[in-house]
């Protein structure tokens, strides 16, 4: 039998968190923690934790998603932590034209101080990855909504098909995270 996972996730009292933690595995050990936990002996840490407000100063902004995101990161490094997933946004490339398709590879390129901290983190998780044993994963989350369904306003025909198709619910947030956390890392 395979031990249990050891899991800190980080923002779990947030709307994502509280969303996702009911279906983790049961399997776990997690640690829903803000960003002040320790992760010693952590298999995996899921860095949810942010200011989420395109709209927010950059004083509302530096502590959560700029200094939070590098504390965690190199707390996660120091520690040894198998797998980093970090809670990226499709902010970070939100000024890439309509009629262009954004892909994984593409750089960011954000349409406010949010997304360029979104940004940031991405470019956190590159160094820890580049630079340590620690494997990262940065998921870039659209709209997130606890209900499984989109209000009726959403599929209006006005709204692009890029913002359809990046609506995102609890149950396959879940298992994404529950993925790249379990999968084997190489760097």
């Amino acid at each position: 039998m395979e031990p249990r996972r050891r899991v800190v996730l980080t923002g779990a009292g947030g709307q994502i968190g509280q969303a996702i933690v009911p279906l983790l595995p049961a399997d776990w050990d997690v640690l829903c923690t803000d960003l002040e936990a320790r992760k010693d002996g952590a298999d995996a840490v899921v860095h949810l934790a942010a200011v989420p407000d395109p709209a927010a100063s950059w004083e509302r902004l530096l502590p959560a998603n700029v200094v939070g995101a590098y504390q965690v990161a190199e707390a996660a490094a120091n520690c040894g932590v198998r797998r980093l997933v970090l809670a990226s946004s499709l902010h970070a490339v939100s000024a890439v034209p309509a009629q262009t398709q954004v892909r994984t590879d593409d750089a960011p390129r954000p349409a406010n101080l949010y997304g360029a901290t979104k940004a940031w983190a991405e470019a956190l998780g590159a160094w820890v990855a580049a630079t340590t044993a620690t494997s990262v994963v940065a998921l870039r989350i659209g709209y997130f909504a606890v209900r499984q369904t989109p209000p009726s306003w959403y599929a209006r025909p006005w709204r692009p098909t890029a913002s359809r198709s990046s609506w995102l619910t609890a149950s396959p947030l879940t298992a994404t995270a529950v993925r790249t956390s379990r999968t084997r890392c190489s760097n």
